[in-house]
């Protein structure tokens, strides 16, 4: 497996995680346990964010290209009705 597959699986697996953290987390009733996994949720972003930058610095990651501002504009139409 080369680096660039091994870099992009584990920025899956630990967005797989976050979800499930955030899953979790308000489901739990036991306060110390929530706290707990916020803060396993907190180091899991930051290594995400670590990963994240080793992937845009070899560029086995390039982010989508931004939003125009009549996108943003039709997004916040759309989340705005009601």
């Amino acid at each position: 497996m080369d680096e660039k597959t091994m870099v992009s699986d584990t920025l899956a697996g630990i967005n797989g995680e976050l979800v499930r953290y955030g899953e979790m987390i308000p489901q739990t009733e036991n306060k110390e346990l929530k706290q707990t996994l916020k803060q396993i949720r907190n180091q899991c972003e930051m290594s995400q964010e670590e990963i994240y930058q080793i992937a845009r610095s070899k560029q086995y990651y390039v982010p989508a290209a931004k939003a125009t501002a009549e996108e943003i504009a039709h997004v916040k139409s759309i989340l705005t009705m009601g």
